[in-house]
């Protein structure tokens, strides 16, 4: 007789051996195809875990990457927001450039730059939403 299947004999404990008899005797159940299904699954889950094994590293590492990258996205967001904001309303009409001009210019730098970082610090390092008005004298 040609079965294509291994004659396997091994020992369960008394327990075990117990509760798949009582399995087996439940209609259209049989020890082999209790067993079977049992040793698949459990083969699957292993070849799973194995999958996980080799490529959680280099998935780990691609998220971190991404965080990395989504920060310094939201500072960039920030940064353009405010100097959009600033240069629309604060420093529209300067006067010719000079020295005290490029002093000036440092120093609003400066406080652009605490702005920037008060800002992120309190939103945790994400941009605020941009709202748009569109009422004259709306400001944000």
């Amino acid at each position: 007789m040609n079965t294509r299947k291994t004659r396997h004999q091994f020992y369960l404990p008394n327990d075990l051996s117990e509760k798949l008899d009582a399995l087996a005797a439940k209609p259209g159940a049989s020890k082999t195809t209790i067993l079977t299904d049992a040793l698949r699954a459990w083969i699957d889950r292993k070849s799973v875990n194995e999958l996980d094994e080799r490529f959680a590293p280099r998935l780990d590492r691609q998220q971190r990457l991404l965080q990395r990258l989504e920060t310094t996205l939201n500072i960039t967001a920030e940064v353009l927001d405010l100097f959009v904001q600033h240069q629309l309303t604060i420093v529209a009409h300067q006067p010719a450039f000079d020295q005290e001009t490029g002093q000036l210019g440092i120093k609003r730098y400066r406080a652009f730059m605490d702005q920037v970082g008060r800002r992120l610090a309190a939103n945790q390092g994400k941009p605020r939403l941009i709202a748009i008005h569109t009422h004259q004298g709306d400001s944000r």
